[in-house]
């Protein structure tokens, strides 16, 4: 056990020394996030008028944009895996004493860091915007456990199949092909009161939605919080598949070598 948790430190600081010669990419991933708080967010705030909606629409959309910039910058982490074995990084790493373990959990630990640091960010945006968050620090908490999570489980399953298929172009078209359906099929732009009743039906299997009525939820003054943990719950369960998915595509890549 502390030779895993000693891996998976030292994997998890190898991946932010990389970031941290390359901050760009961190402000890269936020553009687009950005764009859907700040264009939609004024574009559509007269939605927040209709029946059924009630309140402010960019206090409604903040933390649905937190929770969909966690899932999006997490579905590119396999990326990395990908760069690992194109430079022959991964082949000398799996013939190491690393332990496999600790391989999918410093890549997801990593993920999980950087989704808290555009959490934050992306909230100061809205908190400038205007929007308010009356759930206070323990809401914002809850929101950050969402995102990290929601994070966990893209992270793993990007890792699992850029392991699987090798190539970055099959994994950015399996990325695009999961993030943008997820995103609409969910209530992070509109009210599921709103959405067409076939949408509302699979929202509820949807961990984006998951995560996204969670967090907004939890930023409520006085929220439900048996409906916030049964979500949360949920997204753990799933954040602990895709692990040992990640993990099982390890050896299956390490056979195929």
């Amino acid at each position: 056990m502390t030779s895993v948790l000693t891996h998976t430190g030292l994997l998890s600081g190898r991946s932010l020394r990389t970031l941290s010669r390359q901050p760009a990419y961190l402000l890269f991933t936020l553009v687009q996030p950005m764009v859907w708080l700040l264009l939609f967010g004024q574009l559509f705030r007269r939605v927040a008028e209709l029946p059924g909606f009630g309140g402010n629409y960019l206090d409604y959309l903040t933390p649905g944009v937190v929770v969909m910039t966690a899932m999006m910058s997490a579905g590119w982490s396999g990326t990395s895996i990908v760069q690992d074995m194109e430079r022959g990084v991964m082949d000398r790493t799996l013939t190491s004493p690393v332990r496999r373990s600790a391989l999918v959990a410093g890549s997801m630990a990593y993920q999980a860091l950087i989704t808290v640091v555009q959490s934050l960010i992306m909230f100061g945006t809205g908190l400038v915007a205007g929007a308010r968050y009356p759930g206070g620090p323990l809401g914002l908490l809850v929101v950050l456990g969402c995102a990290a999570l929601l994070a966990l489980v893209f992270a793993g399953l990007s890792n699992a199949v850029a392991l699987l298929v090798h190539q970055q172009e099959a994994l950015i078209a399996v990325s695009q092909f999961l993030v943008l359906p997820l995103a609409f099929l969910s209530s992070v732009m509109m009210a599921p009161a709103l959405m067409p009743g076939w949408v509302g039906r699979l929202a509820r299997f949807n961990p984006l939605n998951w995560a996204a009525v969670a967090s907004r939820e939890s930023l409520r003054a006085a929220p439900d919080w048996g409906f916030v943990f049964e979500r949360v719950a949920l997204l753990a369960v799933l954040a602990i598949v895709m692990a040992w998915l990640a993990a099982r595509a390890y050896r299956v890549y390490q056979r195929s070598l």
